[in-house]
């Protein structure tokens, strides 16, 4: 998640009789999941790994590969690199220590070499939204998936460090992954075909309204899905939402860009950015899909979205926190868009970090 984020400072944190943590929270307070029973989930009260159980359906992994019609391969990972956009402070910085790290050894005179990153390792550059990411500020505490709140769910070190987001931990999505029929819908071409968009552009525009094209809403869904003549989109599907900010620094380009470019591209990234509106995020739950992901650092249309500028990424909360429906970012959808694919078989595994808030990647597409 980035940009837009309703401030939520802890402002007191101390130690109580016997080691019991005392905490307040300081900010807007919404006692939705309190009141509107948010949990338990669709999976069971004690489950925590959300959407990733379509992936234990055979019937869907069945479907994903039936999409595979060319038998080729492609990945969609973007770059992780210290100059890539980024939400606010969060950095991608990598040595390689030692010249080289360690050796020579041996008759063979064996030399080798290490790196050593800095990093907010599950959010930044394509990242995957676990269940530790996103919550809700409530009365009684920070409410995540399933009923969890985060302060009695720490995996807590010496003199009280949150060392992990324990039960939220994005390692129980890593135990199942996904395999998934993946819908790829290409809103720049959409917005083109209304009229809504100039020929030439690459990308929706940033919402600066609550009626901007950059806002795709759940009968745009509809209408890409009727448009490309497949399939509705139905339970375990992986959806796509090529929105075209992405080609600011799309794979294909990146490499050969200078600084200046790239510092342009983070720029275009810190303004906001298209993407999903809270109808569309509420349809695609009604069809029961397994997990969302764009060209964007959100997926969510921001600063403005359907409810207004108000919210903070609506869709995060009603997808993540209510249902366990997770959020990939920054995928190179532009790849997707370029092959013609508008279904394919998509796999994907967020790494086994115990206790992580969510894992980078490099997922692959079959076509």
């Amino acid at each position: 998640m980035r940009r837009t984020v309703i401030a939520a400072a802890v402002a007191a944190l101390c130690v109580g009789a016997g080691g019991a943590f005392a905490q307040t929270l300081k900010g807007p307070v919404d006692d939705s999941p309190l009141n509107d029973k948010w949990a338990p989930s669709k999976w069971g009260a004690n489950d925590r790994a959300g959407s990733a159980n379509h992936t234990k359906n055979s019937a869907n992994i069945r479907r994903a590969l039936s999409m595979v019609k060319q038998y080729k391969a492609m990945t969609v990972g973007k770059y992780y690199h210290r100059e890539a956009p980024a939400f606010g402070p969060r950095l991608w910085h990598m040595t390689i220590p030692g010249t080289p790290t360690g050796g020579p050894f041996g008759k063979n005179a064996l030399v080798y070499h290490d790196e050593l990153v800095h990093t907010q390792i599950g959010q930044i550059q394509t990242q995957f939204d676990g269940p530790g990411h996103i919550g809700v500020n409530t009365s009684k505490g920070p409410f995540f998936y399933n009923g969890v709140i985060s302060w009695d769910a720490y995996d807590r070190g010496a003199g009280g460090q949150v060392m992990g987001m324990g039960p939220l931990g994005v390692e129980h999505v890593g135990e199942l992954g996904y395999v998934c029929r993946l819908v790829v819908l290409d809103a720049v071409a959409w917005r083109k075909s209304q009229g809504k968009l100039a020929s030439s552009a690459e990308m929706l525009p940033i919402p600066k309204s609550t009626d901007s094209p950059g806002i795709v809403t759940a009968d745009d869904v509809k209408g890409m899905v009727k448009a490309m003549g497949i399939g509705e989109i139905g339970a375990g599907d992986c959806v796509a939402l090529h929105t075209g900010q992405g080609n600011s620094w799309s794979n294909a380009k990146y490499k050969s860009m200078n600084a200046e470019q790239r510092a342009a591209a983070r720029a275009l990234f810190a303004q906001g950015e298209p993407g999903f509106g809270i109808s569309a995020c509420e349809y695609m739950a009604s069809r029961d899909i397994a997990l969302t992901m764009g060209d964007t650092s959100a997926n969510d249309a921001q600063p403005f979205g359907e409810a207004g500028d108000g919210f903070a990424v609506p869709c995060h909360t009603q997808l993540q926190t209510r249902l366990g429906i997770w959020n990939l970012e920054n995928v190179d959808t532009d790849s997707l868009v370029k092959a013609g694919i508008k279904e394919a078989a998509f796999i994907w595994a967020p790494l086994r970090i115990i206790g992580g808030t969510g894992s980078p990647g490099n997922p692959v597409v079959l076509y």
